[in-house]
């Protein structure tokens, strides 16, 4: 018999528990939701709403455009409510028991605008999600601000992953109070926990990618799905802008590349034959936009660290990265997944390795540095910790090496930037720390999170036995 590969798996999202939370407690504002496509927004806001609501109408902008366009000439809230009405008028009750969900809204800046007003007239409880909130919000005339709430949305995280691969939550909670204690987890807990790490690796954090291997373990059919979400990111990267279409596509293409360059940074000479015509500058809107759709994670450089680290930021030196360690796999290595699973000496894992800790980080709160100094090298991480006022230097080790590392001893040396901590994450059980520097198992990486985040808990240095 052969598999349903049309199965869906609920997969447990911490997401979830902040849209009940803001729909339960927030009814004096609208929730945004911000993402890039297929990370499972709409599913996630569907499954909620018909949770919470009686009555419950979802509304397909980005169709609409593309379809009827009855949504498109709308210029007033009884304009709304009259098509609203025609396509939904058996199902809209009171505010109290009626959510409509517009779903892609981005696709009309004009409705953004008008969310004040319906907020104000407050007939209906309402969500809205999109995938390129950022662009279109600096498109939008009228943003309402005080009738909006944004929030951002990733890709399951580690943590979350594991869950799906049906790790006890009690088992994971054990591990955070290990990383707390600043213990190592015995020698069978860390084969697991490294072998769950690296399929997490092939598999990535997007939905439709974790429920097909959940099927059918099959990592040919979750590089199909890859390849396809790929597809389209590059197809929306296009749709942007008539003149910048192909440019951006083209930085898009060049992001795995760019990441198995020592540097990793972009080049702007490789983006365009314009050689000493073009600076970094002239391409800030083509960035903005795959960051902000999204579908790339950019990481600024820092030469001179203060905090905070916005403070201080190059913004002619930038990394970009991709949104799921899944798709750089997927473009790296295809179907060979002994490149990651059994740390063959002619493959560097690098890359792979800060994509996923980057992935991380900034889905747990944290905004992405990196540290450059020509003189004294390059960290592969910066972030704030609010706590203590103070910045934390992260390296990401994917080899056996990964006590050499010359350019943080440089940062650490350095008496101007008066910091004396930092954190290296490899593929060691044993944790310790040495000389300042606290050698972590990269799976703990799951476990920071910004304190400057809503909600969040402070950036914890776990307390470590000194040897």
């Amino acid at each position: 018999m052969q598999p349903n590969y049309k199965i869906l798996i609920m997969l447990y999202r911490k997401f979830t528990s902040r849209i009940e939370e803001f729909l339960q407690k927030e009814p004096q504002k609208i929730m945004l939701v911000n993402g890039a496509r297929q990370i499972g927004k709409s599913y996630l806001i569907r499954y909620v709403g018909k949770k919470l609501f009686k009555n419950y109408v979802e509304i397909n902008l980005k169709a609409d455009k593309e379809g009827a366009g009855i949504f498109a000439t709308v210029k007033t809230t009884d304009d709304f409510y009259l098509q609203l009405g025609a396509i939904a008028g058996n199902r809209l009750g009171r505010k109290e028991d009626t959510l409509v969900f517009l779903d892609e809204i981005q696709s009309f800046p004009h409705l953004m605008t008008m969310l004040k007003f319906l907020n104000q007239e407050a007939k209906y409880t309402y969500i809205a999600s999109g995938s390129e909130l950022g662009v279109a919000l600096s498109e939008t005339a009228s943003v309402p601000i005080g009738s909006i709430s944004i929030e951002e949305m990733y890709p399951l995280d580690f943590e979350e992953f594991l869950l799906a691969m049906g790790c006890a939550q009690e088992t994971i909670d054990a591990i955070r109070d290990k990383f707390l204690k600043g213990e190592s987890l015995n020698e069978s807990l860390h084969n697991y926990m490294l072998q769950q790490f690296k399929i997490y690796l092939l598999v990535g954090g997007l939905p439709e990618a974790i429920n097909k291997f959940l099927v059918n373990r099959n990592i040919a059919q979750v590089r199909k799905v890859q390849r396809d979400i790929h597809a389209l990111y590059r197809v929306d990267a296009s749709q942007y802008d008539a003149e910048k279409k192909l440019v951006i596509r083209k930085i898009y293409d060049l992001i795995p590349s760019n990441m198995e360059n020592k540097k990793k940074r972009v080049v702007v000479k490789r983006i365009e034959d314009t050689a000493g015509h073009k600076q970094f500058s002239d391409y800030a809107d083509e960035f903005e936009y795959l960051t902000n759709s999204g579908i790339a994670l950019a990481v600024q450089a820092i030469s001179n660290p203060r905090f905070p680290l916005l403070e201080s930021e190059n913004k002619n030196l930038l990394k970009l990265y991709m949104n799921d360690v899944g798709l750089l796999t997927f473009l790296l290595y295809g179907t060979n997944i002994n490149a990651v699973l059994r740390d063959e000496r002619s493959v560097n894992l690098g890359a792979v390795y800060e994509t996923v800790v980057a992935q991380e980080l900034h889905a747990h709160g944290f905004s992405l540095h990196y540290y450059d100094n020509k003189q004294k090298g390059e960290v592969d991480f910066l972030v704030d910790d609010y706590t203590n006022l103070t910045i934390l230097p992260i390296e990401v080790k994917s080899g056996k090496d990964y006590t050499v590392h010359s350019a943080l001893d440089n940062f650490l040396e350095t008496p101007d930037y008066n910091i004396h901590h930092a954190v290296v994450l490899s593929n060691e059980r044993e944790v310790c720390v040495r000389n300042g520097i606290t050698y972590l198992p990269i799976y703990y990486c799951m476990f920071y999170q910004s304190d400057k985040t809503v909600g969040g808990t402070d950036l914890v240095i776990p307390e470590i036995k000194i040897v």
